[in-house]
């Protein structure tokens, strides 16, 4: 028996609950490292293919005939292997340069997706004919794997080859700017409100709370909102950027709001009574004093919001922001579709050769988060006042 009278028989046990518990969240923490790189690992094998994309060299013969029925340009033999949506552009170059008329050429144009599924090893459907067709013009070096300019000079094709996301990526741009337009004045200036002239009372503590528990609620709801307030009640163009944008700026404004206001209120309150000695107003003392000081914590908390609205598709859904939109819009008002409901697309779509082009498209839009949450990071870093 110890004699020791500060001995305390528990604390063996005590020290081995305490070893277990820290084995327990170092655990977590490389099962949560484990999952997020085998994800990323994942995602940027399955992408890389995207990278390139397959051409064949074929003699294209520019008659009345292939300016009519554009499949007669290419031989019969290597037709199959010609991308269907560049056939297409045949009598568009005919009638841009009449000189073509009667000419023929040797060309590298696009191949079809499933020429491209073929070269990259992944599964494909062509016919044994055609492949017999592939070998003559590879035997001729006349197959090859280029970069994929497409993926981002083109939008939306229902040809995977074709397909690109410059589109979603204007529409992202509109649908962004609409929602940090709305959504970052009204935050703020709510936030300053809350936080430095509203009284304590009943009111305040109600619109406090619903606050924070809009900021916690289902993004498909604000969908719903968007659909029933800015479309059915207002009229406003469904599937636009304008409507996008204010039903994210709708799910934003809490996020802003919370964060603006936690960053409020680590403003030492001696600026505040230091302002109130000299003589400043109320006013003067937030303009010039409280809000600067914040104004680090605001940005980083408006970026985190804003990309979290780019990463949501589900209110846009609901809104009709996920319909087959081909051309870039040119403004606000205009057809439009963003990144991830281009990808929540493409992910449905049986052809596997929009599997590589999901995955890219995931890449792209993880790189812009993570530089939109890198930004939020370095601003709250470089301006950050300790006190």
């Amino acid at each position: 028996m110890n004699e020791n009278p500060f001995y305390d028989p528990t604390l063996r046990k005590r020290h081995r609950s305490a070893r277990i518990f820290k084995w327990l969240a170092r655990s977590s923490i490389l099962l949560t490292m484990g999952f997020l790189l085998f994800f990323l690992f994942d995602m940027l094998r399955t992408a890389a293919p995207a990278v390139q994309q397959a051409y064949v060299q074929v003699e294209i013969t520019y008659s009345k005939k292939a300016a009519r029925f554009s499949q007669f340009a290419v031989e019969k033999d290597y037709r199959p292997l010609v991308s269907r949506a560049w056939l297409r552009t045949i009598p568009k170059q005919m009638e841009d340069n009449p000189a073509l008329l009667g000419t023929s050429e040797l060309r590298w144009v696009l191949a079809d997706d499933q020429v491209d599924q073929y070269l990259k090893g992944h599964h494909h459907n062509l016919k044994q004919k055609e492949l017999d067709a592939l070998a003559t013009l590879q035997a001729e070096n006349a197959v090859e794997l280029q970069l994929n300019n497409i993926f981002f000079n083109n939008g939306d094709s229902k040809l995977p080859e074709f397909a690109g996301i410059q589109s979603a990526i204007v529409g992202s741009i509109l649908t962004l700017l609409v929602t940090m337009v709305l959504a970052f004045p009204l935050g703020v200036m709510t936030a300053v409100y809350l936080e430095e002239f509203a009284k304590d009372n009943p009111i305040t503590h109600f619109i406090e709370v619903n606050i924070n528990n809009l900021a916690a609620i289902p993004s498909i709801l604000f969908g719903l909102l968007g659909l029933s307030v800015f479309i059915n009640l207002f009229g406003l163009p469904r599937s636009s950027p304008l409507v996008g944008g204010m039903t994210l700026a709708l799910m934003t404004l809490p996020i802003i709001i919370v964060s603006s206001r936690a960053a409020l209120r680590s403003v030492p309150d001696s600026i505040r009574q230091a302002g109130y000695g000299l003589g400043l107003t109320k006013l003067n003392i937030v303009k010039d004093h409280v809000l600067p000081v914040a104004m680090p914590g605001i940005l980083t908390g408006s970026i985190i919001g804003l990309a979290q609205a780019m990463g949501e598709t589900a209110p846009l859904i609901i809104i009709g922001m996920i319909a087959f939109i081909p051309d870039s819009p040119g403004s606000i008002t205009e057809a439009a579709t963003v990144l991830p409901a281009q990808i929540y697309t493409w992910a449905g779509m049986p052809e596997r050769a929009y599997i590589e082009k999901t995955a890219a498209g995931i890449v792209v839009i993880l790189t812009v988060l993570i530089g939109l949450n890198a930004s939020a990071i370095y601003l709250r870093k470089k301006y950050e006042i300790k006190w």
